[in-house]
């Protein structure tokens, strides 16, 4: 049978696949960032993760969005320093954990066998984790 392809749509409507992207971050004397995509104002705009001031910024590229980034860590730095305040670290050091009295025994048990305590043994392996989650 032959077809005839004047009788074709001329559009064909597929499913919609959402497509699973990873966030892109940003990192900037000691500050992290997101970064997302507004589609409707044609725009990229993040802001700085983990620390309780709010530093935001946006750019029309990604160079604009990197160099805003930039830009709203050292106004930021500068601002607390005009203040007299310290600038908001993201991370203190410490981790409170909670688990469960297996996982613990768990723990204390592998920490032992490597002879460490468990706060370098967990260290040594989040570290780990870390690393190969960040590289992925």
């Amino acid at each position: 049978m032959q077809h005839n392809f004047t009788d074709s749509p001329k559009s064909v409507i597929l499913p919609f696949r959402r497509l699973r992207t990873n966030p892109t971050m940003l990192t900037y004397k000691g500050y992290t960032a997101q970064i997302e995509v507004d589609t409707e104002n044609g725009i990229l705009f993040g802001r700085v993760l983990d620390i309780k001031d709010v530093i935001t910024f946006q750019g029309k590229t990604v160079e604009e969005a990197r160099q805003a980034f930039y830009d709203s860590v050292d106004d930021y730095l500068e601002f607390c320093e005009e203040l007299g305040e310290k600038p908001d670290k993201p991370f203190s050091g410490k981790l409170p954990f909670r688990t469960t009295p297996e996982y613990h025994r768990q723990i204390f048990i592998a920490a032992k066998k490597a002879g460490k305590s468990i706060n370098a043994w967990m260290e040594e392996v989040l570290a780990d984790a870390a690393t190969r989650g960040i590289h992925t």
